[in-house]
């Protein structure tokens, strides 16, 4: 059971990314082709249930967008969330953003070194909701989440 994380929004920040049918109207917006809506900042991901074989849809921030046709995306609930070890499971996905749907890519698990390097990034050009966004992880995850070993699991997206 993840620690609590340290403030009120950090707790009702946790609760809110629990709420399934929350998570499910970004989703809802992409299958309607309004991913638009959403900004540049989100992108959907389809993947393969490793054990059904059905096709599953996350909406994940994109916390870097290191070159054209490549994401990274993180994973808040880290090696428990499911999208995770379906990516992991099968790396070969689908990726939405904006106006462009359903591109083939390749998700690659990040070294522990990347993530640092891409959370400092993130942590520089969106100093603000770092600031939150890091206690709310600290819920999720159930522990802290540093610029430095982080804990929070990271993938890059690659079309292909």
């Amino acid at each position: 059971m993840p620690e609590p994380a340290t403030t009120a929004l950090g707790r009702a920040g946790a609760r809110l990314l629990r709420s399934r049918a929350l998570m499910r109207a970004p989703v809802l917006l992409y299958r309607a082709r309004l991913g638009v809506l959403l900004g540049p900042r989100l992108l959907l991901l389809e993947h393969v249930g490793r054990n059904s074989g059905i096709a599953r849809r996350v909406v994940l921030e994109v916390i870097a967008h290191p070159g054209p046709g490549v994401h990274v995306v993180a994973s808040g609930f880290g090696a428990r969330a499911q999208w995770y070890r379906n990516v992991v499971a099968n790396p070969r996905v689908r990726v939405s953003t904006g106006r462009h749907r359903d591109r083939p890519a390749t998700a690659r698990l990040l070294t522990t070194a990347e993530a640092d390097a891409v959370l400092a990034d993130y942590a520089r050009r969106h100093p603000r909701a770092w600031v939150k966004f890091k206690d709310v992880l600290h819920g999720t995850l159930g522990e802290e989440v540093t610029e430095r070993d982080t804990p929070l699991p990271m993938f890059e997206l690659r079309q292909r």
